[in-house]
């Protein structure tokens, strides 16, 4: 049987009533290592979940590369989870058993989100953290029209098309060169895409800053209009360089997203069943953990990465 209690043990499955299959994390910069462990007791407010599916995210590889200082090891990486609930704590009553739920952290009842009948758990995998923390940094971009999204990813593909549901247009930034990139960008509504390195044919009234790059803020500052916003939408960047006080002055703002609200991951959620929105995959299980990590580190991914637990 696959369960999970928390979401730091997404990339966990359990067998028989007493044990848990999971890759984990035991020294900083090493490969996960597949291990059999206890599972967990349920706690007050807690739900255990069959988990399905979990998305790989950025955020597990800054974790594993040790970009984020002071993991607790051993650690189980994983945080965008989908399965069905099958036991649940005292207090716990939001949800029935057999409820197909998504986890974005920890396996609190008041903290899982119903998932729409409009995904399957594969496609609905990513939107537990790319699109809900992507949700979250679109949000504050306030009313922007011409919206810049640097680094075109699992975040960003998502976020594009809610942006082009919301009537925004949507001008997408790659890495320089990488031309099959800034095709999917237009396939899924860009009215623009480009290089990093290249300016936009018109100003923008926001942008947000996906990928890792700190060096991007000064460049994103450069291409939007006066009053507009920048969003650094990672837990993790490289420092930002130094850059001039004309670049910020007029009024423009640099914001980050750290976390969001459960009515923000309520109100997207019904978003992306609107849409509908529709989510690039390519998938691998639970034992290929290290491959997608490395194919997410190299920026060989289209989408999303998704570990799908039989």
């Amino acid at each position: 049987m696959n369960f999970c209690l928390k979401s730091t043990g997404a990339a966990i499955d359990f067998t028989i009533e007493t044990r848990m299959r999971a890759m984990m994390l035991e020294k900083i910069g090493a490969p996960l290592v597949f291990r059999e462990i206890p599972r967990p007791t349920l706690k007050p407010g807690q739900v255990l979940v069959r988990i399905s599916a979990c998305a790989v995210c950025r955020t597990d590889l800054h974790v594993v590369d040790g970009e984020l200082p002071n993991p607790k090891l051993p650690l189980i990486p994983g945080h965008e989870i989908i399965g069905r609930v099958e036991a649940l704590g005292e207090s716990a009553d939001r949800f029935n058993p057999g409820a197909r739920v998504g986890i974005p952290w920890v396996a609190d009842a008041r903290f899982c989100f119903p998932i729409p009948d409009a995904f399957d758990d594969t496609s609905a995998a990513p939107l537990l953290c790319a699109g809900l923390i992507g949700y979250r940094a679109l949000r504050k971009t306030g009313d922007a029209h011409r919206l810049g999204l640097y680094g075109f990813g699992a975040a960003a593909h998502i976020i594009a098309q809610v942006a082009r549901f919301q009537g925004r247009q949507v001008f997408a930034f790659t890495r320089p060169g990488d031309f099959a990139r800034r095709e999917f960008a237009r396939k899924l509504g860009a009215v623009w895409a480009g290089g990093s390195d290249e300016t936009p044919p018109v100003e923008l009234d926001a942008a947000i800053i996906f990928a890792p790059a700190g060096a991007l803020v000064p460049v994103a500052l450069r291409a939007v209009s006066k009053g507009g916003t920048v969003v650094c939408g990672g837990i993790h960047m490289s420092d930002i360089p130094s850059f001039p006080y004309r670049d910020l002055w007029e009024e423009r703002v640099i914001c980050s997203v750290a976390n969001l609200t459960r009515r923000d991951g309520e109100e997207f959620l019904d978003i992306a069943a609107r849409i509908p929105l529709q989510t690039a995959t390519q998938t691998f299980a639970l034992e290929q953990a290290n491959e997608a990590l490395r194919q997410l580190r190299n920026g060989d991914l289209m989408g999303a990465a998704v570990l799908t637990i039989s």
